[in-house]
């Protein structure tokens, strides 16, 4: 018990600051890394719960489904973190790396690890404390997938993510961000060539997410007995390799916070207020509304060429003076 009530208190601290430092440096999408860190606060305080009282099964149950969730929390943090790296350092002088804008680079990752929350989840619950040994085997397989798939995205990432080191290089080496490339804040003079750090914390974020992956894989492959496999069993194995990189890898992104490096001009993408939202969805009513009056003008035109062409020559004067109708070719009657 007393082991996790330590390390709910760590993940409560860091819970705490990196909230602070999200409102401090006025970045709303740290709400991820504060879940991350929040979830496995929750985690071990429902360890803790669950150590005093063991026939409460849900304190288990909501233990095990937040723990093995909450570093895709981290995850999705760091894809965006280094979608907005690519927006603001701009490597090749525009905001994309491989042919991919960094905001729709941000997309496609969070969407995929949204993806395999969903899956991991699904497995999570299904390998809960209470349910019969044929359901926590397809549990278990269902997870692992999961685990699979979340780690072949971190492998394709890392390999952009090496690009945009590479370029940035490139750019240091050319002085393309000198010295006179700084901007002003309100704490002075800030230079952009501070790129390095907040990657190399990006990769140790990684690197402790492969390493729990690792971790649970071989945890959940090694068999569902003591027997067979002890690591299940011994809570050692999940703190050493799972609860502490997690705690490194926000401790770490907690020194080097993204807000102490994205700060100025093209720190974050750009965000439509609700008068902007509004007006613009004006516009576009008012554009399709227009769209649709030529529409109709271009019909009603066609059918004049149409109806103007059965007319005889003989009766075309008469037919534009509205004196007969273009149909019947018969004297129009006027009340």
């Amino acid at each position: 018990m007393a082991p996790a009530i330590a390390t709910a208190s760590i993940f409560g601290v860091l819970t705490l600051v990196h909230l602070i430092q999200g409102l401090w440096y006025r970045k709303p999408f740290t709400w991820t890394v504060i879940m991350a860190a929040s979830w496995e606060m929750g985690a071990f305080i429902l360890l803790a719960y669950g150590s005093k009282d063991q026939q409460q099964v849900g304190y288990a149950t909501g233990h095990q489904v937040l723990f093995l969730l909450a570093p895709i929390w981290l995850n999705a943090f760091v894809y965006m973190t280094f979608a907005r790296m690519v927006y603001f350092f701009r490597p090749g002088g525009e905001p994309r790396i491989a042919h991919l804008p960094a905001r729709w680079l941000g997309r496609i990752f969070v969407v995929a690890d949204i993806g395999t929350f969903i899956v991991q989840a699904t497995g999570g619950i299904m390998d809960g404390p209470t349910v019969d040994l044929v359901t926590r085997t397809k549990g278990v397989r269902i997870y692992i997938i999961g685990m699979a798939v979340q780690e072949g995205f971190i492998f394709v990432f890392l390999m952009l993510m090496a690009r945009f080191h590479y370029r940035c290089i490139q750019m240091d080496r050319d002085n393309v961000y000198g010295l006179e490339d700084v901007y002003e804040n309100e704490d002075g003079y800030v230079p952009r060539r501070n790129w390095k750090a907040l990657q190399f914390a990006l990769y140790a974020a990684l690197l402790a997410i492969t390493t729990r992956i690792i971790f649970r894989l071989v945890e959940f492959t090694g068999g569902m007995t003591p027997e067979e496999n002890p690591i299940p069993f011994t809570e050692a194995y999940s703190y050493a390799l799972d609860a502490f990189p997690m705690m490194l890898a926000l401790l770490i992104l907690g020194i080097i916070h993204p807000g102490r490096v994205l700060q100025g001009p093209n720190s974050d993408f750009p965000r439509k207020g609700c008068r902007e939202k509004r007006k613009e969805k004006k516009e576009k009513k008012q554009a399709k509304r227009a769209a649709n009056e030529e529409k109709k003008r271009i019909e009603e035109e066609r059918k004049k060429r149409k109806t103007y062409g059965q007319v005889p020559e003989t009766d075309r004067h008469s037919y534009e003076m509205g004196l007969i109708d273009g149909n019947s070719h018969e004297p129009m009657r006027h009340a």
